[in-house]
């Protein structure tokens, strides 16, 4: 033992210092193996942490630390008793050093973090022994507490009272705690062990542990009030502190599962409640948290959880305590005192939990009236007190009561439903007092820059903001004109004290500008869109703009914003004032349907010094976004001289700066992360779009908009001239930057512009066709000169699909050449948007687009199938192995939607038709991926309906390709039943039946396709092949002819789902 004993001290002692790098893994590899063999290796632990010399602990503290931690791997496993020797040797050794160091010695002073790990330890094993092998766990710990009776001496023994609190709340933990027991993975067998030892606990203990860990606390308190009498600060103070702030903490944890009998008493309740405002901040908090489990505590009888809240009258008493407290806050003033706010936050959850236990009560009114009313009575007299809480300067405090108030709203709306009575009044009025503290709860603390904040202290405060507003929102659906008075009343008064003049502070105006934008959010009944905010008859949507809207009287919310524009508070000199006016008019775009004369107002304050041109930066960068939908939302209403004047006036915000970010790492590309980063350029775009729409707007004006648009895109032409040399060598970034983002910006001002229509109505007004060919023919030059930069690839893409969006036609020309230069230099991470973008020019151009296309399929086909053949080696490669597929399956089906599909059987692709064919039935028999499934399978019908035509008695000429009905009838008719009996064919996976109602719809195709000739080969040939019963291939093919495709599709689900299931039986 003595040998085992040394070396298992020195791997520890090895372990500990990784210096000795050489041993290290060997002495960890040794621990481990000791840890996995604990059941025969607990006596070397056991002997390592008791061993004692005439000096003290043999073994130093990490090798006792660690021998606690093997001892704790063995009890923790252990669900059946040990062995009586077993049993002894640990009950007698463990007993014996609680004498020795906790009764006559110094309770590990020098090391409490192993006073701890010792309790935890002997609780584990409390819990292997407790029920058959040592029922007189706790009278054997009792006989060592008490001390003898000494005037000046505490009469129990504080190290060992101190152990005894310890593990009386470890174990009240380990078998009551849901929080701990949730957090473990579920043992069935460990579940049932804590149920037995509780229930045990309770039988046999309970009494006697709550009477002696009242006593203990009791002894302490009176202690405590001496001392406090004689001194502010001692050690015997302290060590009375102590013992009952553990002792009350302990009370707590058991609290909530034994007898209420034992926990509410005469005695009990005097002493919690003259705990409850002690002195000692942890002695305060103990004591909360042990009522709040005590009220929290379940009680079979409605009556005896209403007696005992009466008992407690725990209303009453936090009211006093909330108002004196509140008192004390109010003194400190901005001296925050963080631990009595912790102690605010306890009394704001104890009267929540007080709250909803009374809620649960008032639910009981059909069983017990009498609960019920006088629950109701209570919770009533609480109200005001929570209303206090939640107004609390701190949101922490404030949110401690949501959980109550949200379920007393919900009360209130369950009643409203059922009842058409009006509000009573002590609801009304407590409502009308709780919209009052939930809008001040929204407004800023005056004291605070939010500028200074960082994002978490932000974006806490818009989510309490949007918390509150979800109150708001209860309060709306029970009484509407409450909400909409009180949000009017102070949003109008505020706005109308600061176009008179009044002075405000900056919380108060942004305040009434936020309320003006959550209220559209609130009202959730009433009109959409214009009716939202003005009181007209219904008006078709084609004759809306005929209507003068200024006529008809405006709702509230169009009062608020009316208000809004007219008080001129975009003017507030405060940035988060002028931003959430901004954030409120784009937001409200259909209010300027209706009061046009309001939208010169507003573009002067988004345009000047409070918007575009503000010297903040980071104003500067939202603004772009929010003028781009504020004028996409007005454009109908701009007058030409406006939009040529907005033009104008923003002109100086279109020069490109790079933005170069900082690495972390050397070994980043400072290029590519500069795209991902690009800074006020990203928003900056935004600026760009919103250009091309205004000069759109000039299209009575064709040299006018020519003009406009010319001397908008020339600068940035002329940038892509002067950075292409520098750019080629690719050394340095910057110039390249300066073209990815010229080009991205060339792309957006045509994004501006509206869409080419098709066709092209009489009297339409066509963009600068011409501008944008030069346009279109420099950014192609560009990449010719840069197709080497995967950036310059994804710009180019970008910029000509937004030109060809506005130009039609006009650029076919461009796109041999660019679809050569895109693919001369090309990523696997670009297929999906090469594809992507194929697809886009099919839905413009249509068939302008087959030669390009004819050229392209083949090798795009042939690269495709390569890639998806090849195997997949992890998650990254999966997904892009998917996206590709489901890119390559969308691309395809456009090809066949747009009537291109000739492109297959060209002479170019006719010899790579059947390959692609093959390609698309090995998809559709991929149960692995059950989108792509439903994809190929349309495409297959899609396929079906054009090349499998039969021929026609006109000329006798097949309308398809020849032979095609052969592959349908040997490849792909039985494909589908090969996936439809496949045993990894799910039919009650949703994604699953979609597929197999495609089929469904593929089989009916090729029936109505084919005619007499499919029904014979189902019937006659391939049915039979497979086993079918004559009656019921008939039945098959019947319905097959005879329904209409919704029919069909729900005769095919329910026919499968019934052969499958009886195959399966």
């Amino acid at each position: 033992m003595e040998e085992e004993i040394h070396h298992y001290v020195e791997a520890i002692c090895i372990a500990s210092e990784p210096s000795q790098s050489h041993l290290h893994q060997q002495a960890f590899e040794y621990l481990s193996n000791l840890r996995q063999n604990a059941n025969e290796t607990w006596r070397l632990a056991l002997t390592a942490f008791t061993d004692m010399t005439s000096e003290g602990h043999k073994y130093p503290e990490s090798v006792r630390f660690y021998s606690l931690r093997l001892l704790d791997e063995f009890f923790d496993n252990r669900f059946e008793p040990l062995d009586e020797d077993s049993f002894r040797t640990l009950q007698q050794s463990l007993i014996s050093y609680v004498q020795s160091e906790y009764v006559y010695g110094s309770a590990e002073s020098n090391a409490s973090y192993l006073r701890n790990k010792f309790s935890y330890t002997l609780t584990l094993f409390f819990l292997c022994t407790y029920v058959e092998q040592w029922p007189t766990f706790f009278t054997d710990l009792f006989s060592l507490i008490r001390l003898p009776e000494s005037p000046s001496q505490p009469q129990f023994n504080r190290h060992v009272s101190l152990l005894l609190f310890h593990l009386i709340s470890e174990i009240s933990g380990e078998v009551a705690d849901q929080t701990i027991k949730s957090a473990r993975t579920f043992n069935p067998v460990r579940h049932t062990r804590d149920s037995r030892v509780r229930d045990a606990v309770r039988e046999r203990d309970a009494p006697l542990i709550n009477e002696a860990v009242l006593t203990i606390i009791v002894d302490g308190t009176e202690r405590l009030a001496a001392l406090r009498k004689t001194t502010t600060s001692s050690p015997e103070l302290s060590e009375a502190l102590e013992i009952v702030d553990w002792g009350i903490r302990t009370f707590g944890s058991y609290a909530g599962w034994i007898d209420i009998n034992l926990t509410i008493t005469p005695i009990t309740i005097p002493l919690l409640f003259s705990l409850l405002p002690d002195p000692n901040l942890a002695i305060r908090l103990a004591t909360s948290t042990a009522l709040l489990r005590i009220i929290a505590k379940g009680l079979k009888e409605p009556e005896d959880k209403l007696q005992l809240i009466k008992v407690l009258a725990l209303g009453q008493v936090i009211d006093v305590l909330e108002s004196k407290t509140r008192a004390e806050q109010v003194a400190r003033g901005s001296n925050e005192d963080e631990g009595e706010e912790s102690y605010r936050e306890a009394l704001g959850r104890l009267l929540n939990v007080l709250g909803l236990e009374l809620s649960k009560l008032t639910e009981v009114e059909c069983e017990k009236p009498e609960v019920a009313t006088d629950a109701t009575r209570l919770l009533e007299q609480i109200l005001p007190v929570m209303l206090r809480f939640m107004s609390d300067k701190y949101d922490d405090t404030c949110s401690t009561v949501f959980p109550l108030l949200q379920t007393i709203l919900a009360s209130y709306k369950r009643s409203r439903k059922v009842s058409t009575d009006p509000l009573e009044e002590s609801k009304r009025s407590f409502l009308v007092s709780l919209l009052q503290v939930i809008m001040q709860k929204m407004k800023w603390d005056d004291e605070e820059d939010p500028s200074d904040l960082d994002d978490d202290d932000f974006s806490a405060f818009e989510t309490l903001r949007k918390d509150l507003k979800l109150s708001m929102d209860a309060v709306f659906t029970i009484d509407q004109d409450l909400v909409t008075n009180a949000v009017r009343t102070l949003s109008l008064q505020t706005l109308s004290a600061y176009s008179s003049g009044m002075s405000l502070n900056w919380n108060d105006a942004e305040l009434a500008v936020y309320l003006v934008y959550i209220f559209g959010e609130i009202v959730k009944t009433g009109g959409k869109g214009r009716a939202a905010f003005c009181i007209a008859p219904l008006v078709p949507k084609e004759k809306r703009r005929e209507v003068d809207y200024s006529e008809y009287p405006l709702t509230p919310h169009g009062e608020m914003l009316l208000a809004l524009v007219q008080s001129g508070i975009s003017a507030f000199p405060h940035r988060l004032v002028a931003m959430q006016f901004f954030e409120t008019v784009a937001r409200y775009g259909d209010f300027f349907k209706i009061r046009k004369e309001c939208i010169l107002l507003t573009l002067e304050a988004i345009v000047d010094a409070r918007g575009l041109h503000n010297p903040d930066s980071t104003v500067r960068s939202r603004t772009y976004y929010l003028f781009h939908r504020f004028i996409k939302e007005s454009r109908n209403d701009i007058s030409e001289e406006l939009a040529v004047n907005l033009v104008q006036g923003i002109r100086d915000l279109l020069t490109i700066r790079v933005d170069l970010p900082t690495l972390d790492s050397p070994d980043d590309d400072l290029l590519a992360e500069a795209i991902k980063n690009p800074g006020l350029f990203d928003s900056q775009l935004y600026l760009f779009e919103t250009l091309g729409t205004l000069i759109s707007l000039v299209s009575k004006s064709p040299d006018q908009q020519a003009s406009m648009l010319l001397s908008i895109v020339t600068p940035l032409l002329d940038e892509l001239s002067s950075n292409l040399t520098a750019a080629k060598g690719g050394k340095d970034p910057i110039p390249i930057l300066h073209i990815h983002h010229s080009i991205m910006a060339l792309g957006n001002v045509a994004k501006g512009f509206p869409d080419y229509p098709s066709p092209v109505p009489e009297g339409y007004c066509l963009p600068s066709l011409d501008v944008f060919r030069q346009v279109a023919q420099a950014i192609l030059s560009c990449l010719e000169a840069m197709n080497v930069f995967k950036d310059v690839r994804d710009a180019t893409r970008h910029a000509f699909a937004r030109i060809i969006a506005t130009t039609g036609s006009s650029v076919t020309h461009l796109i041999p050449p660019l679809m050569a230069n895109l693919l001369a230099q090309f990523e696997p991470s670009e297929l999906v948007d090469f594809m992507n973008f194929i697809g886009l020019l099919i839905h413009k151009l249509q068939n302008e687009l087959f030669n390009v296309l004819d050229e392209l399929i083949g090798p795009l086909s042939a690269h495709i199938t390569q890639l998806l053949n090849q195997p997949v080696t992890g998650t990254d490669d999966s997904v892009e192995h998917a996206e590709t597929k489901r890119a390559y399956l969308t691309l395809l089906t456009n090809i066949m939607s747009s009537d291109l599909h000739d492109i297959f059987i060209s002479d170019r692709n006719k010899a790579t038709f059947e390959p692609l064919l093959i390609s698309m039935s090995r998809l559709a028999e991929d149960i692995s991926d059950s989108s792509s499934q439903k994809s190929a399978f349309a495409f297959l019908s899609r396929c079906v309906q054009v090349w499998c035509r039969p021929a026609t008695a006109a000329d006798g000429q097949a309308q398809g390709v020849p032979g095609f009905e052969r592959f349908v009838y040997e490849r792909l008719v039985p494909t589908a039943f090969v996936v439809l009996s496949s045993p990894q064919f799910n039919i009650k996976d949703g994604q699953m039946m979609v597929v197999l109602l495609e089929i469904g719809n593929f089989l009916q195709i090729v029936c109505k396709t084919r005619g007499q000739e499919a029904r014979d080969f189902f019937l006659s040939a391939f049915l039979p092949s497979q086993g079918w019963p004559p009656d019921t291939a008939m039945e098959f093919t019947g319905k097959l002819r005879d329904l209409d495709n919704k029919a069909f599709r729900k005769y095919f689900a329910d026919f499968v789902r019934s052969s499958r299931s009886q195959y399966s039986s």
